[in-house]
């Protein structure tokens, strides 16, 4: 039963490193696709490592930071987002690895948004967010097969009556607004359904 165990365990290890998530060319080139092209070459770039932490793989030479696919994760994700959304990025990395769940770091980003101890997103800027649940990077063709875009507009204090939004989705595809009312609130755009 050990040795099986073991080579279970080998066989998982070697599909791993084979699947391009330990490669840091792969992980870089992948990054950008969520990045505007004409800002990719110089985009900072996060991936992994072979233990799953989250490094810097590129340091950049403009206003956006990419975030290579998680390993660890269903599906595919890669984002992209300005410089100005990093603080509130990197506090939420450090809040999970302290162990706090999603609401936890909601809540504390919150309140430190609100007494001034963590910078907010500008207003307008874009989170985009590369994706699908059973997307698949192609490194021959370098594109995302099977993959579409959301975005995060961050609209700190925004609500449906200063922005004309809902807030919540119609499920047809058009903008909404999420967390009214506080300074964690964003615009969604969403794909259409189907698409």
């Amino acid at each position: 039963m050990k040795k099986l165990i073991v080579i279970l365990l080998c066989t998982i290890s070697l599909q791993f490193s084979c699947t391009g998530q330990n490669n840091i060319e792969e992980q870089i080139k992948s990054a950008v696709l969520a990045a505007p092209a004409a800002v990719r070459d110089g985009a900072h770039v996060y991936g992994f490592n072979e233990k799953g932490e989250m490094i810097t793989l590129r340091e950049g030479t403009n206003n956006f930071v990419v975030r290579a696919d998680d390993p660890t994760k269903e599906g595919f994700e890669v984002v992209s987002y300005p410089k100005d959304v990093e603080p509130f990025m990197a506090r939420g990395r450090e809040l999970r690895a302290e162990g706090k769940n999603r609401g936890e770091v909601l809540q504390m980003r919150e309140e430190e948004m609100m007494n001034g101890s963590l910078q907010k997103p500008n207003y307008g800027s874009t989170l985009a967010i590369y994706y699908g649940e059973n997307a698949k990077y192609n490194p021959e063709t370098n594109e995302l097969e099977g993959g579409q875009f959301r975005y995060v507009i961050y609209t700190p204090l925004a609500t449906a009556e200063s922005t004309g939004l809902p807030i919540s989705p119609n499920g047809k595809g058009h903008p909404w607004v999420m967390f009214p009312g506080l300074y964690r609130a964003h615009i969604m755009v969403t794909p259409a359904e189907g698409n």
